[in-house]
């Protein structure tokens, strides 16, 4: 019995020395070192009450150590503490005016916490110290956007666009931005269209269209005019960009003509585009073409961001009882300045149903004999709410059975924002 008691006292002692010997060894561990183990922790462990404990101590050594300071910020923030959070950064931030990592990781706690306005006050205060700083820009967009302050908000991307045109999130956010930006927009286009075989007489195109900005998202509605054969037409269209989520918006589309000769009888067109991991976007949706019968056709595509660039591939799929039709085309966009400042290259084979110019074409069925086209196009702004545009395309369609033409077509137009 007392050799058992002796173990048990001897097992308890290395216990003991053991523990002491740690906590000794923790005692003598400098700043760096429990912030290197807190990082540890919280990172590589997800264990946030032991990355918490050990910041503190390293903050009971150096309790001016701003980044430490900052860490513990996070730290609270991550774990729902957000009094413990505010205090911290406030800290800082009093010693330190303006300190961008503690105004950044102060803003996006009061952003993911639905207090955009405070902050937005937060981020000014810190960009007048920092004025170039990206992450600082890039969130200030994002809660101009929040705030729907969309002017405001595309100015501040067009800034950040301009320290750093490569800025792949700030072009996406750019982008989103342009789809509310404006709660009004007006414009107008002319399209200009020879054949030097398949028709004796030029096609003209016009379009007006007013865009409103509303609380689900951007709608529009568009008058075409169109003379062709030798006859006029008019179409009317509404188009609209519902948003559904920051991951998810849709584009929703129907129209009405006054003669089916010239465009279809009525038209309709839905899509459900989601923003993707890696700055990649997503499409899959219909068209629908009503002339003396209706026409379905299928669609999907693929975008991405590159630096400057913005590339999309889709494809336009129209079943009949026999076989499937295919249409392919690639776009690319050149990014020199904001979001409405680009040149654009395209190439492509078939008819696309959102072309006004060609879809007409669907009415004999020429969808189904070969063409191909090549585009070039050039936009740009003016004070940011003026914006011109002018693009050249060259197609060679194949408008009967083994005998092709020629088609040329010039587009020029402007629309004002306000």
């Amino acid at each position: 019995m007392r050799f058992r008691i002796t173990q048990i006292l001897i097992i308890f002692f290395f216990i003991f020395s053991f523990s002491s010997i740690s906590l000794s060894a923790q005692e003598e561990l400098t700043t760096d070192e429990l912030f290197v183990l807190a990082r540890k922790e919280a990172f590589d462990n997800d264990n946030y009450p032991e990355a918490i404990r050990l910041t503190q101590k390293a903050l009971e050594r150096s309790p001016e150590y701003a980044d430490v300071r900052i860490f513990l910020g996070r730290l609270y923030t991550w774990t729902n503490k957000n009094s413990d959070a505010r205090e911290e950064f406030e800290r800082v931030l009093r010693d330190n005016p303006g300190y961008e990592d503690a105004s950044l990781a102060y803003a996006n706690l009061e952003f993911w916490n639905d207090n955009s306005e405070k902050a937005l006050e937060i981020l000014n205060t810190a960009i007048k110290m920092n004025p170039e700083a990206e992450d600082l820009l890039l969130l200030k967009a994002r809660v101009l956007k929040d705030l729907k302050k969309y002017t405001e908000a595309s100015s501040t991307v067009n800034e950040l666009l301009r320290i750093n045109p490569k800025l792949t999130k700030a072009r996406i956010l750019g982008e989103s931005i342009k789809n509310v930006s404006s709660r009004n927009q007006i414009g107008a286009d002319y399209e200009y269209v020879y054949f030097d075989k398949r028709f004796d007489d030029p096609w003209h195109l016009a379009t007006i269209d007013y865009t409103r900005s509303t609380g689900i998202g951007s709608v529009m509605g568009i008058l075409n005019y169109a003379n062709r054969f030798g006859s006029n037409g008019t179409q009317l269209v509404v188009e609209a960009y519902p948003g559904i989520s920051d991951t998810f918006y849709a584009y929703l589309s129907g129209g009405l003509a006054s003669s089916g000769s010239i465009f279809p009888d009525y038209r309709a067109g839905a899509s459900l585009y989601a923003n993707l991991p890696a700055s990649f976007e997503g499409e899959v949706g219909f068209r629908m073409l009503n002339f003396d019968e209706t026409t379905w056709i299928y669609t999907a595509s693929v975008g991405k961001y590159i630096s400057n660039f913005w590339l999309n591939a889709r494809t336009y799929l129209t079943p009949d009882d026999t076989n499937i039709s295919h249409s392919y085309s690639l776009n690319v966009r050149y990014y020199f300045a904001g979001a409405d400042d680009f040149l654009s290259f395209g190439i492509g084979t078939g008819i696309s149903p959102d072309d006004d110019s060609s879809n007409v074409l669907y009415a004999d069925n020429t969808y189904k004999l070969k063409s191909s086209n090549i585009s070039l196009g050039y936009r740009v702004s003016v004070k940011s709410t003026n914006v011109f545009f002018i693009s050249a395309e060259y197609e060679d369609q194949e408008y009967a059975r083994e005998t092709r033409g020629n088609q040329f077509s010039l587009q020029v137009g402007y629309f004002k924002k306000f």
